[in-house]
């Protein structure tokens, strides 16, 4: 796939994997939108990432994505990649902690269910494009967990089933392309209460993705969860034991 002028949505965009993808693909010369829920770091970033655009929107919430929905299809009719890298991630004792049912539920909802919503409400205009491509960004647990992020890594496994069924359901009768983004830790403000400063930076996670895009590469397994991925196939109880060390 081109990986130069399109336009293109990049949700959770003002901040970590996100921004670091926005500045690579504005760079090479794309159009590119992003969302952020607060306007202050929103703004910020914005004015970081000269020629692109930005919205205050929460993809969580079902008015706020249908306005943005109506702005995309106004004022972007060309709009052909979606990256769905919106996310919330909390860590979880599960033996320990009280609040596990809400923070499971948000993490749910931000990462998979509005993940859902947002493409499905795109599709059409997606579709209506020569080459499209919807990237949903998940994780190295997706397929093997951490049981101090048990319910992130839950809320991402469904994320990475729904990846491969939607691909499925897409290549029968449209162009559009899913992809799946799968980082391992990566040093983000997001991700310092799960540990991020031991991560790799996300400028490597979106250098990753343009490689992707332009090879088609549908499931991109970035830095330590390539390794983790070849050690699931061919040992998974060594694969569970590298990703919860005693």
């Amino acid at each position: 796939m081109k990986t130069i002028n399109n336009t293109v949505l990049i949700t959770g965009g003002s901040a970590g994997i996100g921004f670091a993808i926005a500045k690579l693909l504005s760079e090479k010369g794309n159009q590119v939108i992003i969302t952020g829920r607060d306007k202050t770091r929103l703004d910020s970033a914005l004015s970081k990432l000269p020629g692109v655009i930005g919205y205050a929107y929460d993809v969580t919430k079902e008015d706020e994505v249908d306005q943005l929905i109506e702005i995309l299809t106004k004022d972007f009719p060309t709009l052909n990649i979606v990256i769905n890298n919106a996310g919330k991630a909390h860590l979880s004792r599960l033996t320990e902690e009280v609040g596990i049912f809400q923070k499971a539920g948000e993490e749910m909802l931000t990462n998979y269910l509005s993940i859902l919503r947002i493409n499905e409400k795109l599709l059409s205009l997606l579709g209506a494009q020569k080459e499209s491509a919807i990237v949903n960004v998940s994780s190295i647990v997706a397929f093997v967990p951490n049981h101090v992020m048990a319910t992130y890594g839950a809320s991402k496994a469904a994320l990475h089933s729904y990846s491969q069924s939607l691909r499925i359901a897409l290549a029968k009768s449209t162009s559009i392309k899913v992809f799946e983004l799968m980082p391992p830790l990566v040093n983000t403000d997001f991700s310092q209460e799960i540990g991020g400063a031991n991560g790799i930076s996300p400028v490597q996670v979106a250098e990753d993705l343009v490689q992707a895009l332009e090879s088609d590469t549908y499931e991109i397994h970035v830095g330590r969860t390539a390794q983790i991925f070849e050690l699931f196939h061919t040992s998974p109880a060594d694969a569970l034991a590298a990703m919860n060390p005693s």
